[in-house]
Formats: structure tokens, C-alpha cells, sequence
């Protein structure tokens, strides 16, 4: 399974990776993976912070996922720099599990399957997971035939646990811009505003196929976003008879599935470059991390820069060039939310003086970019979107939302803009879609523009009347 790993995350060098990668350009062998999974061990075992430094740190987060009160093991890269400068032999360990994240994330697992100590809690009942479990052990163990056993159970199968690496105080941050294909496989943070979160939708990890003639399950772990199903029972008993094998089918309940969501990442607006378009940047989100954003959140996130082949009719039409997205790792909002807001009662006391005050309304809106001169009526409507409506809900169940939309449309150059980026700054969340003016519709004063695809942008084009 490593080596499969291995091909989905390693390109093929150039002359640029060449160079930014010295121990590649040397021609040094490949690494020893089993020292490097020794070294994982070592680590996981002994390794103590400062927060609990009489019990080592991740057995006691082993422990915890025992005992099924954890779902996540949560490794810190500032914890591997402080337990790599003990010893010289690990002087590289941090930068080659920063360059070959996905490779190490296996690692640690297995790691982690040896290190699992047993469950100190019973388990109150038992879920259709640990049923299952507990019948393909026992018709593992009761096979008679060992070449019918070969497909043993995955060890994705068993764990109940997803390993993440989790950025370090010292960690750099960089713009969507600056991501290069020389970081291909790398671990990145960057900062950027979600513009799009798609649907939290089940991902399959592991697919289990049965026969109808025989009724031997077949585990096959996928690794990308498509894979070749198994057409032919590996059984003895199907192989031996004179009539055709029987047919596989997908097992749904007994196949594993993990939670995914894909969520759009825009560059922020200070990084775009004079004349550019905003850049932005596949995300996806698996596990406990889905539902973790929202459209308009300003976030930081750390994941694995990867490729993705196009496939179908477009893998013809691209050739050899593939798209990229980033597989996230941890996510770092930037900005309070709305939930979060606690006003104290010095804050009431002073909301409650400026209530008493003439003209607040007209104060107020004044305070937006006092720098601009007029527009007066634009910053009170500005103002009133900051506030936002209040939520009504009639009499026959319909429900009308309080929030607040605007639109601003006029000439280059009258600080539409810049109106907007002071309003930003306050405001936990927000999106601004960019406009395109064409004239060549004669009526018409809106036009909106849907893609088919999984995550394709929307694009949103301002049409002026001739």
C-alpha cells in the first residue's frame, strides 16, 4: 500500500525539482522506510510536551482512541522539531515529512497500530462496525483454504483513527500565488477566504465486493478518486468449478466510508497583485474537519499540495497537464464568528450613551471610510449591511432571512472598493464576487452564469442597459 502511495504523490523530476530538491539531484538511494516507521514509534512512544510532561503525549491520545473518546491523532510539527534536536540522526526527519507528507501519514499509522493499547473502557453496545468486524475476523480464522484468506482485511479497515499533521508556531505562511509545482507533496499553510463549501457527501475508503456464488468477500482499498473494481472471484471454491465464477457485487454496508466536502479558496484581496484576478484553490476536507467552514471565513489552513489527473474525455484534451488541490490538514479561523461575539457590560453601557446621542444613524455611516469624502447614502446602506434585518417568520411557516445583500455598480475609479475593504475589516464574514460589465446586451440589468461540474466557479456578470 505504501508503494501505491508513493506513485499518486511523487512527479516526475525536472530540472527545477532537480533544484529544489539536492538529496534528488545527488542521486542518493530512496529512504529506508522501516527505519523511518522505527523512528515514528520512537517518537509516538516517548515523546513528552510541556502541557503533560509526566505521561508521553500521543500514547495518551493512542489511549484515548482506544477507548473511543478520540477520533484523530494530532501530530505537531513543532513537537517533531523539539524531539528531532535531541538526537543527530533525526536531523532530516522534520524535512522529509514536510516534503513527503502523504508517504509519512501511512507511516504513522502503522506506527500507530502497533502502539494501540488495549480498551480500558467496555464498550456499552457495540455499533454495526464492531459486529462486522467480529465476523470477518472469525471467517478469517476459519477458513480452510489459506489462499482464500490472501485478501486479508486492510488495516484502513480497522482503525478508527485519521492521522493529521498539525502546523507549528514557527510555521510559514504563504499565498495561494506563491504555491509553485515544486511543492507538489509538500505540506503548505496559506491564507485565503472561502468563496464556495460544497455538500458534506460520503467518500469511499475501502470497498468490499462479495460473491453471489460462493459468498467470499473481497477488500479493496481505494487510494484515489477512481479506481478498477475486481471483475473475477479469487476464491478457491469459484475457481475449482466447472461453471463460470459468480458474479461480484458492492457491498455497501460492509464497505468503509469517510466523510468529504470540497470547499473553494480565494486568495485575500491585499495579495492580488495590481491588474490581476484573484487566484484560488481546490480544498479538500475529510473526516472531523468537514463542516469546520463557511462561505466569507478567512482561514488558514495546512494540507498536501497534490495533483489530480483530469479523466474521461478531458484527460484527451489535457494530455499530460493535471490540476492540483490541497488535502487538507488542519483549519485555523482568522476571524470571530457571529456565535462567538460576547458583548460585556461596559460595551451595553456605552452602546446605551451613544443610543441617547442625536443623528446616530448619520454618525454611524459617517464612520465608514471617513477618509472618502459624500456617498453618503451609500456608507447608510453599507451601515444597515453590518446591522443586518431581522428574521421574520409569517403566519403560514415561511421563514424570511435578515441578512442583507448589496450591490454596488458605477464608473472605475468612484472607491467602490475601497468602501468595501473598510467594511471587511469589521465584519467576521464576507464574500465579494467579482463583475464584469458588458454592453452588448440592450436590456437587462443582472445575468448569472452556472457551470456543470463538482466545484466549477460562478461567475456573476453585471450587464448596463445601452
Amino acid at each position: 500500500g505504501i508503494a501505491r502511495h508513493s506513485f499518486a504523490c511523487t512527479p516526475t523530476l525536472n530540472s527545477s525539482d532537480l533544484a529544489a530538491n539536492p538529496r534528488a539531484s545527488a542521486g542518493m538511494a530512496s529512504p529506508d522506510y522501516k527505519a523511518e516507521k522505527d523512528k515514528c514509534v520512537l517518537f509516538l512512544k516517548t515523546h513528552r510536551s510541556g502541557v503533560e510532561p509526566q505521561s508521553p503525549t500521543y500514547m495518551v491520545m493512542l489511549q484515548q482512541i482506544s477507548n473511543r473518546q478520540r477520533e484523530t491523532l494530532d501530530i505537531s510539527v513543532t513537537d517533531l522539531e523539539e524531539f528531532c534536536s535531541t538526537e543527530e540522526r533525526f536531523r532530516d526527519f522534520v524535512s522529509d515529512i514536510q516534503s513527503n507528507a502523504r508517504r509519512y501519514i501511512s507511516i504513522f499509522s502503522e506506527a500507530a497500530d502497533d502502539l494501540m493499547p488495549e480498551s480500558t473502557f467496555s464498550v456499552a453496545e457495540e455499533d454495526s462496525f464492531d459486529v462486522l468486524m467480529r465476523q470477518r475476523e472469525q471467517a478469517e480464522v476459519n477458513t480452510l483454504n489459506p489462499e482464500d484468506s490472501a485478501q486479508r482485511l486492510p488495516d484502513v479497515l480497522r482503525r478508527r483513527f485519521r492521522v493529521y499533521f498539525k502546523p507549528g508556531a514557527k510555521c510559514e505562511r504563504r499565498n495561494i500565488r506563491g504555491i509553485r509545482a515544486a511543492d507538489i507533496g509538500h505540506l503548505v499553510t496559506f491564507k485565503g477566504i472561502c468563496t464556495r463549501v460544497g455538500d458534506v457527501k460520503p467518500l469511499i475508503e475501502v470497498a468490499c465486493f462479495a460473491c453471489d456464488g460462493c459468498g467470499f468477500e473481497i477488500y479493496q482499498e481505494v487510494l484515489g478518486e477512481t479506481f478498477n473494481p475486481v471483475g473475477k472471484c479469487p476464491s478457491g471454491f469459484c475457481n475449482n468449478r466447472a461453471v463460470p465464477n459468480g458474479q461480484l457485487f458492492l457491498e455497501t454496508r460492509a464497505s468503509k466510508f469517510i466523510k468529504y466536502q470540497e470547499v473553494k479558496v480565494q486568495e485575500l484581496s491585499e495579495d492580488v497583485p495590481v491588474g490581476h484576478i484573484p487566484r484560488s484553490l481546490t480544498v479538500q476536507v475529510k473526516g472531523d474537519l468537514t463542516r469546520s467552514l463557511g462561505p466569507g471565513d478567512i482561514v488558514n489552513i495546512t494540507g498536501i499540495f497534490l495533483p489530480k489527473p483530469f479523466t474521461g474525455f478531458k484527460a484527451m484534451q489535457a494530455g499530460l497537464v493535471a490540476n492540483t488541490y490541497v488535502e487538507a490538514m488542519a483549519v485555523t479561523q482568522c476571524k470571530t464568528r457571529y456565535s462567538d461575539f460576547s458583548v460585556s457590560a461596559e460595551d451595553m453601557k456605552r452602546l446605551q450613551q451613544h443610543r441617547r446621542e442625536p443623528d446616530v444613524y448619520g454618525r454611524l455611516a459617517q464612520s465608514i471610510a471617513p477618509e472618502i469624502f459624500g456617498h453618503g447614502d451609500i456608507k447608510k446602506a453599507l451601515l444597515l449591511l453590518l446591522c443586518g434585518g431581522v428574521t421574520r417568520q409569517l403566519a403560514d411557516g415561511i421563514k424570511i432571512r435578515g441578512d442583507i445583500h448589496i450591490c454596488l455598480m458605477g464608473d472605475p475609479g468612484v472607491a467602490k472598493s475601497q468602501l468595501l475593504k473598510h467594511i471587511i475589516t469589521v465584519a467576521p464574514r464576507y464574500t465579494i464576487p467579482t463583475c464584469f460589465l458588458r454592453c452588448w446586451q440592450p436590456f437587462g440589468f443582472e445575468r448569472v452564469q452556472h457551470q456543470t461540474g463538482a466545484c466549477t466557479p460562478l461567475v456573476v456578470e453585471a450587464v448596463a442597459l445601452a
